[in-house]
Parts: structure tokens; C-alpha cells; sequence
């Protein structure tokens, strides 16, 4: 059961998840050993393969550096779960094939060393000491499928390119004016 290591403050950016001094490799086991160190120097002792990090709003701002999501997936982070994300750390995430998941009051519903049940299927995040669960923004298939590759290159490697193609032209996201803001949509 992977264990629950708490960074509660907001605004924790990408240079508190691996500091721009350490940026000299892009070999995930290295950039590990500096994973969150100038907020808790004694994280990559704690932290175990499959653990979960609960933050606080706005995790990952600042540099749009792959490096973040390199540094705490090498030291064996299984995801990040907080309510919100900066944009470029959330899409770093799904094109890494690394879990940032999307949860209001995660921060209140654990404390540091809590074990957690992650259950992506159900969309729920439970903390086993207390039985408090919380139900996290869906995980979409496509970021789901992007992390069982191992990335997007690799989603890319093993997929078809015409279907891919025709997936993304046929996306809900993609038909004219659905979904975006301040956009009417058109009737014919």
C-alpha cells in the first residue's frame, strides 16, 4: 500500500521539485536523488516506489522543464495528487506518462505517512487510517493509455497513425465552438 508523503503549501514550482542546479542529465535515476530537495531535504530517503504525493494548488509552476516529472517519477513517485495543476507541469505529466490527478480537500483528507488506496478505475483515493475517501477529476482514457506506454513517444511507437489521426480530428474537444469558452456554437 503506497504511502502518502504531504507537501501541503501551494505554489510549489518546478525548481523546489528539482532545483535548476541539477539540471545537467536527463537520466530520471539522477535527477531522482535531488527530487523535492529544497523543500524536504530527507523526501528521497522517505519516499518508496509506488508512493503518492499530496499537494497544495498550483503544483508544478514556474519552468516548463520535463525535468519535474523525471525527477519525482525516478524516485518512484506514483502520482501527484492536487487540486489543481499549472498547466504546462499537468500536460508534462500526461506526455510522460505520469499521473497528476485532480482532487478538491486533499490536502485536509491526509497527513504525511498516511497510507493510501489509489483506485484509477473508480476514481477515488481512500485514506486507509482514517476511511476518508475523496473522488478525484476522471483520469482520461487517452492520458491512461499514454501512461500504460511509458509516454507519448512511445503511445506514438505502438499506435497506428491513421487511427491516431482520426481519434484526435474526431475528438469532442475538436468540433466547432463545443467546449470553449466564449465561443457560441454554430447552428446550421
Amino acid at each position: 500500500m503506497p504511502t502518502v508523503h504531504v507537501f501541503a503549501r501551494d505554489h510549489i514550482n518546478t525548481d523546489e521539485i528539482i532545483p535548476a542546479r541539477h539540471l545537467t542529465t536527463d537520466v530520471e535515476s539522477e535527477l531522482a536523488k535531488y527530487a523535492m530537495e529544497d523543500y524536504d531535504r530527507d523526501f528521497v530517503r522517505r519516499v518508496q516506489p509506488g508512493d503518492i504525493i499530496v499537494a497544495g494548488a498550483d503544483f508544478g509552476c514556474g519552468s516548463s522543464r520535463e525535468h519535474a516529472v523525471w525527477a519525482l517519477r525516478g524516485a518512484g513517485v506514483a502520482a501527484v495528487i492536487a487540486p489543481n495543476f499549472a498547466r504546462i507541469y499537468y500536460r508534462n505529466s500526461i506526455n510522460n506518462g505520469f499521473l497528476a490527478l485532480e482532487c478538491d480537500g486533499i490536502v485536509e483528507a491526509f497527513q504525511d505517512g498516511d497510507p493510501a488506496d489509489l483506485d484509477l478505475t473508480g476514481g477515488t483515493i481512500t485514506n486507509t487510517r482514517t476511511g476518508q475517501s475523496l473522488t478525484f477529476v476522471p483520469v482520461p482514457q487517452f492520458a491512461l493509455d499514454v501512461q500504460k506506454a511509458g509516454g507519448w513517444l512511445e503511445y506514438m511507437k505502438a499506435n497506428d497513425q491513421a487511427a491516431l489521426e482520426a481519434e484526435t480530428l474526431n475528438a469532442h474537444s475538436t468540433q466547432a465552438g463545443h467546449g470553449h469558452p466564449g465561443q457560441e456554437e454554430q447552428h446550421a
